[in-house]
């Protein structure tokens, strides 16, 4: 894994010496081993590329890399899992490779193949810039399902690109004006969707698609070399048809290949682990083809209600892994916040961030790469809204909407506090675990959803944390995504299936596998997803809904071979995410640190926000009246990374 950059100034240009040291620089943290540097003044040119040794440790896997016949020069970062296979194949069309590792055979390929066909056949998590001597074009590439990061933008007459922003913001004459329309997609999904980024003209290369700029191509041209849509579709039209034992075995077996395909390394290797059904899972067979005992890891919390470190460690001692666990007082946690904004490069609010940046750093003491089970939601149908969607739409439908309105009207009239009371004083629930649930809460939630138009208003309402950010950010509109362009969705499939289809398109890569990569790249970790093995996508889209959804409970088939490893009464518990208590801290002890960021003058100065609903859930939030802290985290990181020191001032 490692950090990529460079620019392109079709017709040629010279730019200082100094200028792609100063851009790899600021990826240091990605590529710790290694930095390269390779410019051509008269096309106009320069990649750069920091390194982090994985496989072919030796000075043969350095990049920028040259291509036998010198036409191509590469920077590429990520890992391609069937290089091996890739090598021999080429090897018989009369290739000679003289490195053990995967970029020049990367090379070979293009040479062999051409760029979008070699693209095709590759299985790895990757991005890469692709300069072509002979036709004078530069390529930038992404993989299927976007794990590795690329941005990307125009500087004057310069084609500008990273691996992060960092490198971009060196380029002179960059000025970094702030997107606002980028702010309100924020606020409402905690993370800033592709293509759009934090700065105005700086994009976020989609996943599956090849850019081709140069004289010749009149522009920039996009490519998209593979579909999520059209697999999901394909599924659809042709559907797994075997037994449920046969689809178990055959999953089974896929997750077997992708897993053993991931635990090559010429570094130590690990993996982390929650104890949760897609972290056991990779765990698991890693260990099932492992000799020697995995090395696990797991951050576990003081308080109790966010503690999944136990869960952990009994699926560990069952496994006979080597097991690390890390015990983090809220003291601890804490301290990671002011690094946040330099860390995630662009304001970037799923509150997890935290705990998976500890883990990361408790990884890298032991290990330079680290398996990790996400995907598993998004592909077998495993978040809750998922399971409850579309059985709410189905209950909301036959009621009008003006009643649905009123009714909300109604539940919205008394603050969830007053609920809170109202429900407890009645004695209504006598359950323990029932009655500590924020009942309030949680129908203010229902309210939200009651007067839904549709199940995609439903979605759209599920997924979102602000739910008109609009109304939030001055001098904004907000733009269109897969969630709300209808023409991106598939044209088959249940609202269930579409829900998950749109969190593999948005929530995946945008928020799950940037959270992943930046934490783990602050460190120099490398993060391998084998869930998301391309083969395994494809698979996991030709199989029926019950076979993922059963009995109100998701991804029924992955329990199923987790089941052949681990006894199910170790990992069958209520579904919770990679938390932590940051709505008592904010009301504790980052209180001030908060209320300094969202002070109605600092609002007022900064010229970003109307400072008046902010403020209101400020105060909700800090009485009791209701639980903000998501709202209020995204404006927090937003501000966070505005006033970070360490960021460019523009």
């Amino acid at each position: 894994m490692c950090g990529l950059c460079g620019f392109f100034v079709p017709g040629g240009a010279r730019f200082p010496d100094d200028l792609l040291p100063r851009m790899t620089e600021s990826l240091a943290h990605r590529g710790p081993d290694g930095d390269g540097h390779w410019s051509d003044a008269a096309a106009g040119v320069g990649l750069g590329h920091r390194r982090l040794s994985i496989l072919d440790l030796s000075p043969l896997g350095a990049q920028p890399m040259r291509s036998k016949s010198g036409r191509f020069e590469l920077v590429f970062n990520g890992e391609i899992y069937n290089f091996a296979s890739l090598a021999r194949e080429l090897v018989a069309l009369g290739h000679t490779l003289r490195a053990q590792g995967d970029t020049e055979v990367i090379l070979a390929a293009f040479e062999q193949w051409g760029v979008a066909e070699a693209t095709k056949r590759f299985n790895g998590i990757f991005a890469y810039a692709l300069w072509d001597r002979q036709q004078v074009v530069l390529h930038l590439g992404r993989d299927h399902l976007g794990v590795k990061p690329l941005y990307y933008g125009w500087v004057g007459k310069a084609l500008v690109f990273g691996s992060e922003l960092a490198p971009i913001t060196k380029f002179p004459g960059f000025t970094g004006a702030i997107n606002r329309d980028a702010i309100t997609l924020l606020l409402r999904h905690n993370c800033i969707p592709a293509p759009y980024s934090i700065y105005e003209g700086v994009k976020k290369l989609a996943p599956a698609t090849i850019l081709t700029i140069g004289e010749s191509t009149g522009g920039e041209r996009l490519n998209a070399y593979w579909s999520a849509r059209q697999a999901f579709e394909a599924g659809q039209r042709q559907p797994f048809a075997g037994t449920d034992t046969e689809a178990v075995d055959a999953l089974d077996t896929l997750l077997r290949a992708a897993v053993k395909s991931q635990m090559v390394s010429d570094v130590p290797l690990g993996a982390f682990l929650s104890g949760g059904i897609d972290s056991s899972t990779v765990v698991a067979l890693m260990q099932a083809q492992n000799a020697s005992p995995v090395r696990t890891f797991s951050i576990g919390f003081t308080e109790e209600s966010f503690n999944e470190a136990t869960y952990a460690r009994r699926v560990s001692q069952h496994l006979s892994t080597n097991h690390t666990e890390l015990y983090v007082t809220p003291e601890v946690a804490r301290t990671v916040i002011p690094n946040l904004p330099r860390h995630y490069d662009e304001p970037f609010s799923d509150s997890s961030q935290i705990p998976t940046l500890l883990v990361s750093e408790l990884a890298r003491r032991s290990v330079t790469v680290c398996l990790s089970g996400d995907g598993g939601d998004e592909l077998f149908a495993g978040y809750n809204r998922h399971v409850l969607g579309e059985q709410i739409w189905r209950r909301l439908r036959y009621l009008p909407q003006s009643a649905r309105r009123l009714m909300a009207a109604a539940i919205r009239a008394i603050s969830p506090s007053t609920l809170d009371r109202v429900v407890a004083g009645s004695g209504l629930l006598r359950s323990r675990q029932i009655s500590q649930a924020r009942i309030g809460g949680n129908l203010h939630k229902l309210a939200g959803l009651l007067d839904a138009s549709g199940p995609d208003d439903i979605y759209r309402r599920l997924v979102s944390h602000w739910q008109d950010p609009k109304a939030v950010v001055l001098g904004a509109r907000e733009p269109q995504t897969h969630i709300t362009n209808r023409s991106d969705w598939p044209v088959a499939g249940t609202f269930t299936e579409h829900m998950a289809f749109l969190d593999l398109m948005t929530y995946l890569p945008d928020d799950i596998l940037v959270k992943l990569d930046r934490a783990s790249m602050a460190v120099g970790l490398e993060a391998r997803v084998p869930l998301l093995d391309v083969r395994l996508v494809e698979f996991a889209y030709q199989l029926p809904l019950q076979l993922k959804l059963r009995n109100g409970v998701g991804k029924w088939v992955l329990r199923e071979v987790l089941a052949r490893y681990v006894p199910p009464t170790m990992f069958e518990r209520p579904k919770s995410g990679f938390g932590l208590p940051l709505g008592q801290w904010l009301r504790g002890p980052l209180r001030e640190w908060a209320e300094d960021l969202l002070s109605e003058s600092q609002l007022r100065s900064d010229g970003y926000f109307k400072p008046a609903p902010i403020r209101r859930f400020w105060n909700e939030h800090q009485t009791g009246e209701a639980d903000r802290q998501y709202e209020l985290w995204d404006v927090l990181m937003f501000q966070a990374w505005l006033h970070d020191p360490n960021r460019r001032s523009v």
